[in-house]
């Protein structure tokens, strides 16, 4: 049903943003249709290849396999304006069973995201991946609205114009439905260098 819902609305979201001049990233690569970066109560690593970024985070939610979460991401090259990234790597950890915000540290851009299932706390703990593009700095940045909508249900997270990039997020846990809401940190990055180290 959702991949007829999508099939359906997708052509106008791409008119619509193609009024407003920018430009629809899509479709997304995900890989095998069936293909999940980890298997339940598991650790994952998972990096984007050089240069590219994550646009597009996919999930489904099990109680049973321990109110844990299956994902899956899809990443694409940054803009050529960007440059090649000229640095990256893996920020704090960020506690399981605890709400959290968190940004890439020196105007990094996620490229990817690790985690680890602890069965204490039913929850993951996460590290961003995060590469910076010479001296680029965000602008503009806005958070996405909840995903999923409401805990426990599966989520599908897209990027739909070129030149926003995801730079980290917040998530709430819901002790109770053992799962999280995450709103994505979204920004603009200059075509120019800027003095600002650590925004």
């Amino acid at each position: 049903m959702d991949l007829v819902l999508l099939c359906v609305f997708l052509p106008l979201v791409t008119m619509a943003w193609g009024q407003y001049g920018d430009y629809y990233y899509g479709p997304y690569n995900y890989g095998d249709n069936d293909e999940w970066v980890n298997v339940y109560r598991q650790g994952f690593n998972f990096q984007c290849p050089h240069g590219q970024v994550i646009v597009a985070v996919r999930s489904v939610f099990s109680k049973k396999e321990g109110s844990d979460r299956l994902w899956n991401y899809a990443c694409m090259p940054a803009t050529q304006s960007l440059g090649e990234p000229t640095e990256c790597w893996w920020e704090e950890i960020n506690r399981a069973g605890t709400e959290w915000y968190q940004t890439c540290s020196n105007n990094g851009l996620v490229a990817g995201f690790q985690s680890q299932y602890f069965p204490s706390v039913l929850d993951r703990e996460w590290q961003f991946y995060c590469c910076r593009y010479s001296r680029r700095c965000p602008y503009s940045c806005w958070l996405t609205t909840e995903y999923p909508g409401h805990y426990g249900e599966d989520m599908d997270m897209m990027m739909y114009t070129y030149d926003y990039y995801i730079r980290g997020a917040t998530t709430t846990f819901s002790a109770v439905d053992r799962d999280r809401q995450w709103k994505f940190i979204v920004c603009r990055m200059t075509d120019y260098d800027c003095p600002f180290q650590n925004v």
